[in-house]
């Protein structure tokens, strides 16, 4: 199996150089027949990587160590559900790249067998130069196939902090992110390419996009709980490399979920969607480069590819330079009919959100790039921490959130002062009120102090327009409960988004609770206690753990929380012995005000334990937050059934009458 998997890996490359070569003959001669051939080795490519996939994943089950990529994430020691992780190298996540990419082209091709037939062969054309372009990576320069130089009788195994269940499924979650944007991007293409320049190929690609950018933003969240549980230093973002390289793409695809709405309503910003739609594929290419060429440093990073990252950097480089070139080819015909009437409208509150989305990108990106050009003009890598992007993306959120509650309320093409004062009267009034009492609870820092007020103001507006919507269902004879279905139902776009505003409101309570972090470190004797903010611990035991892969010690601590018992806190240290790496387990009481966050960080001779303790306040509400996310995306990706029809109380007229009626 192992074999036919290799071998099914280098068909793989004719089938889809005949894909993108008899799709594209198809279209420019008129020839469907063609093009139904090329559909058929799109559905052949798929099949191929399967048997490739799995074909590896039997090789990491067997281990396999004669090749060179099972030795290096695998042992014999290894737990099973790590085995399968072949994302966790990586020659494998390039396949789990271009399997992807195989499936959903083969979905798409099934999905429009009897639709849109202009698009779909360029679209075959842009999502098999894809396949074409990992596959061949695959074959020639990481092949997850190739033998190892000296066979062993173990292997090295993986990376000791990527064995988190966690990380079974946060990469292939953001994987599926990176690649679900390659549709509308190849849809968007193929609108350039073919003139079909009208709303066909972002309406087909709506789902598509919502389920990208859904998957990438709980692959980001995932990441955030990874690192807060297994890295050990008390937080759940660092602006770290390899984590902006996820939020980057995922920041210009928020902005294009926002922004063509308005070309759906209004026929305007034609140019900037598929300019968005474009940088948004484009930056899930670039931070895939990011993460494989070692450009970036990273703990999660891999190793520098040498002239694999340049040929990367040059695919992501040629796939923005055709998408920019056909777009600008087709600039004559993309010009809007109607204009912005007043920037006090919702599409003006969309194109404001839009700017700050990317203003934030822009932050995130030179931030992200920065040590790497110093380093290449001075020599000297210049490191740029959390300060620097908390410092200007800080003001961006800021009016980021106040748009999140100002959008909903302002009517489209002009809104009125009587109706905005009508509109906000109440939600700015409960903000205002909120704003005092927070202030007067002791948060006097602007930063929380203002994401907190705002939260308050965004959760009214959302609060209003659904209290507006279930009354006037209320007026028509319908309960509170039905109403609520109701409206959900029948306009399940706009409160559904609504819902997903609330779960970016439960996440800045949660950001806004980082100002309040305190960080404690102390030495404490077997039977010592130690008292800070209210809590107390107690450092009773450490104990050895042995385990055949790894050895360490836990540290066994009583809490109380302001004099009542919490219970026992069971912080690890270990050191896995074939990799001679380090890492810890913290240990972790939670509730909805705070966490307290303690990790062992040495043990003395004489029994004594250094421990270190960080107090996250309002961490848990940005895991809610997230839970929110998921509810809300469902929602707005689940299919409502339509509406029974009542059933008429009125005869049925006769034939004859049908007929006079209808002359009439």
């Amino acid at each position: 199996m192992v074999q036919l998997g290799e071998y099914s890996l280098y068909l793989t490359l004719p089938f889809a150089l005949f894909a993108m070569g008899a799709a594209a003959y198809g279209a420019l001669r008129d020839r469907p027949e063609w093009v139904r051939s090329a559909e058929r080795a799109v559905h052949a490519t798929f099949a191929l990587l399967c048997l490739a996939f799995i074909g590896l994943e039997v090789a990491l089950i067997g281990d396999r160590f004669d090749l060179a990529f099972v030795y290096s994430i695998s042992s014999r020691e290894q737990p099973l559900m790590f085995k399968l992780a072949l994302w966790g190298g990586h020659d494998g996540s390039l396949l789990l790249w271009g399997w992807l990419l195989a499936a959903m082209t083969s979905l798409v091709v099934f999905q429009n067998r009897e639709r849109n037939r202009r698009l779909i062969p360029w679209v075959v054309v842009s999502q098999m130069a894809n396949v074409l372009f990992f596959t061949a990576l695959m074959s020639f320069s990481k092949n997850p196939f190739a033998a190892a130089e000296v066979v062993l009788s173990n292997g090295a195994g993986m990376n000791p902090i990527l064995q988190h269940p966690v990380m079974l499924i946060h990469p292939p979650i953001l994987y599926v992110g990176f690649v679900g944007f390659s549709v509308p991007f190849s849809f968007a293409l193929a609108a350039l390419i073919s003139g079909e320049l009208g709303t066909s190929w972002f309406r087909t690609t709506r789902r598509w996009t919502l389920v990208a950018w859904f998957f990438l933003g709980i692959g980001l969240m995932l990441g955030g709980r990874w690192a807060y549980e297994v890295l050990g230093w008390g937080g759940y973002w660092a602006w770290d490399p390899v984590e902006n390289s996820s939020l980057m793409p995922w920041l210009a695809g928020t902005a294009f979920v926002h922004s063509v709405m308005i070309q759906e309503k209004r026929g305007m910003l034609k140019v900037w969607n598929l300019a968005l739609i474009g940088l948004t594929y484009s930056l899930c290419l670039f931070g895939t480069y990011l993460t494989r060429s070692g450009v970036v440093q990273s703990v999660h990073s891999f190793a520098n590819a040498g002239y694999f990252g340049l040929f990367f950097l040059g695919y992501v480089i040629a796939t923005g330079s055709v998408f920019t070139y056909f777009l600008v080819r087709r600039l004559p015909d993309l010009r809007s009919k109607n204009r912005l009437d007043s920037v006090l409208s919702r599409e003006g509150s969309f194109l404001l959100n839009n700017y700050v989305f990317l203003g934030l990108l822009a932050i995130v990106l030179f931030g992200t790039l920065y040590p790497v050009f110093s380093e290449y003009v001075t020599g000297t890598r210049v490191q740029i921490g959390p300060p620097f992007f908390q410092r200007l993306a800080g003001p961006l959120a800021i009016f980021l959130l106040l748009l999140t509650g100002i959008g909903p309320l302002i009517a489209w093409r002009r809104a009125t002062w009587t109706n905005l004062r009508k509109s906000f009267l109440w939600p700015a009034g409960v903000a205002a009120v909120a704003g005092v009492g927070i202030r007067a609870i002791g948060v006097d820092q602007f930063y929380p102090w203002a994401f907190l007020t705002l939260c308050v103001f965004v959760t009214g507006t959302i609060t209003e327009e659904y209290a507006r919507g279930i009354r006037a269902r209320m007026r028509r004879g319908e309960g509170p409960l039905r109403a609520f279905g109701e409206l959900l139902r029948r306009n399940q776009r706009r409160y559904g988004g609504y819902i997903v505003h609330l779960s970016v409101i439960l996440m800045f309570v949660g950001f806004a609770g980082a100002a309040f972090e305190l960080e404690e470190t102390k030495l404490l004797k077997p039977g010592e206690r130690w008292d800070l903010a209210g809590y107390t611990v107690e450092y009773r035991s450490a104990q050895p753990v042995s385990h055949p892969h790894y050895a360490g010690a836990v540290a066994r601590l009583a809490l109380w929380d302001q004099g009542e018992p919490v219970g026992i806190l069971l912080p690890e240290k270990r050191v896995y012995m074939q990799q001679e790496q380090p890492t810890t387990l913290p240990a972790v009481s939670s509730n909805l005000r705070e966490d307290f966050y303690v990790i062992l960080t040495g043990l003395e001779p004489d029994q004594s334990a250094a421990l270190k303790v960080y107090i996250n306040p309002l961490v848990n509400w940005l895991w809610i937050g997230g839970f929110v996310f998921v509810f809300g995306n469902t929602l707005l990706l689940w299919r409502m059934p339509e509406p029974r029809p009542m059933p008429s109380s009125r005869p049925m007229p006769s034939p004859g009458a049908a007929t006079r009626d209808g002359a009439a």
